[in-house]
């Protein structure tokens, strides 16, 4: 039996391989880019306020910070009790043609010791988790040119 393909949030990414994109919101009136996406109103405090239109985020983008994250998480995080726990690398990413900066995990066997401020890394599918139904999809951060 197959397992059903979920993201864990639903609106904030779509697509496959080299159609995978965030997505984010941009607003008509002064152009301030938003994500996670913004459903509401610009949040931009000098905006009187614009429609917002979906659109995919830039896939590639620089290394802004990085950390190691070496505790099990708290619940509502999903871990697998039966397996020892793996630290795991996040990523912040800036990119510079929508001026923000986005966080995820790094793609696994990417490293602390992999990273460096100011290098590319590009925007993947990934996996967060996966039981028994489900594959629970998410994105990961990697650095361009690793298969």
């Amino acid at each position: 039996m197959a397992r059903t393909h979920t993201p864990v949030v639903t609106g904030w990414f779509a697509g496959d391989g080299d159609d995978f994109a965030l997505l984010g919101t941009r607003c008509s009136a002064c152009a301030a880019v938003f994500f996670p996406r913004e459903d509401g109103h610009c949040r931009n405090p000098g905006c009187a306020g614009g429609d917002l239109a979906e659109i995919p985020l830039s896939r590639r983008g620089r290394v802004w910070s990085y950390t190691d994250s070496r505790y099990k998480p708290p619940s509502p995080y999903v871990t697998n009790p039966e397996l020892p726990w793996e630290p795991y690398a996040l990523i912040a990413v800036e990119l510079a043609a929508e001026r923000i900066v986005v966080l995820g995990q790094a793609a696994p066997g990417v490293t602390v010791g992999d990273l460096a401020v100011g290098m590319e890394v590009e925007v993947v599918p990934g996996v967060l988790h996966e039981d028994a139904e489900t594959t629970w999809t998410t994105w990961h951060w990697r650095p361009t040119g690793v298969a």
